[in-house]
């Protein structure tokens, strides 16, 4: 295979070359060093070309049909004329990084589809490698050409919250009749919704998807007060639902840009991605380094065993962290 080089990866991502666009995504994934700044520069060189697409984030309850869901979203919005990158993140599967081929099976009729991309975003072990990878690959989707970039969580805790934060617009996906309507529903996620849709309402369930519609609808009401997010009722098997549904993150997308919210917003999560970024790059750094590594060890011990306060170990850490990097900026 050809070694490629800043200009092969821009020329090629630009150019909508497929298999350019996965390889460019695999080299900002890669932890090598050498691979990173080869990555950095891609990124940088393609930045002109990012920010242009709808970044919805969608997650959901087991059992919503997410997947269905997606197929029918994403299809319907390529028929419309719009090319759609779909990026799946999941932390369960730190161990694999995900699978290709699992995504594909999932999303049928996408995965076929011409002006369609689907890529799982591997964790690198950590919610945070999460964020790194998946907000890096949006920027590459991006200056491919992809119009509307959804992110799927397939997790649970915290991913979905990350994935809220790295995007324009977040949609929770739910079903009716599985008993009490907000049982097992995290109000972290009711509380980051853009919309929440009720999947399945289809046949004999559309009247009980009906009743979750106004359980919900009220629910919110309490919760967040006179911002409650449109609550919408969907069939993702006889796709019904979906125009209406992507009206209003349209309608949403429009209001943000006209009130100049939406670049503020993005300008947040690039000052967050930052930070992000930097204690990621820290911890590694923390880890690789064999003396420090061996003293974390022994101040977990410490502190789990109540020997010691985690303040204070954290304390002691960053100061040898502190010694160390004065003592490389002498030698340098």
């Amino acid at each position: 295979m050809k070694r490629l080089d800043t200009k092969d990866y821009v020329d090629g991502v630009r150019g909508g070359d497929r298999a350019i666009l996965a390889r460019a995504i695999t080299l900002i994934e890669s932890e090598q060093p050498a691979h990173a700044q080869l990555g950095q520069e891609v990124l940088e060189a393609l930045l002109p070309h990012t920010g242009g697409a709808h970044r919805v984030g969608i997650s959901g309850v087991p059992g919503a049909g997410k997947s269905t869901f997606i197929d029918a979203l994403g299809t319907m919005l390529t028929a419309q004329g719009h090319r759609v990158a779909v990026l799946t993140v999941d932390p369960s599967s730190s161990i694999s990084g995900g699978s290709i081929l699992g995504d594909k099976t999932r999303m049928s009729t996408l995965s076929n589809d011409p002006d369609a991309f689907i890529r799982p975003s591997p964790t690198s072990g950590t919610l945070g490698g999460v964020a790194a990878k998946t907000r890096e690959t949006i920027l590459l989707c991006e200056a491919a050409g992809f119009d509307v970039v959804l992110v799927e969580t397939v997790g649970v805790g915290q991913s979905e919250t990350i994935v809220a934060g790295m995007v324009d617009f977040f949609l929770v996906l739910l079903i009716a009749g599985a008993g009490d309507e907000l049982q097992g529903i995290k109000r972290g996620i009711l509380e980051v919704a853009d919309m929440l849709a009720i999947n399945k309402a289809d046949g004999d369930n559309r009247l009980r998807a009906k009743r979750a519609q106004a359980s919900y609808q009220s629910a919110l009401r309490l919760m967040r007060g006179d911002s409650v997010p449109p609550v919408v009722i969907c069939s993702a098997l006889e796709k019904t639902g979906l125009s209406e549904l992507w009206a209003l993150v349209v309608e949403s997308r429009s209001e943000l840009e006209s009130s100049g919210e939406l670049q503020r917003r993005r300008r947040v999560q690039q000052v967050r991605w930052m930070w992000d970024m930097i204690e990621n790059g820290l911890r590694r750094s923390l880890q690789g380094d064999p003396d420090l590594s061996a003293l974390i060890t022994q101040l977990e011990d410490a502190v789990g065993h109540g020997r010691a306060t985690p303040s204070s170990a954290a304390l002691r850490v960053l100061g040898r962290f502190a010694d160390r990097a004065a003592d490389v900026l002498k030698r340098d």
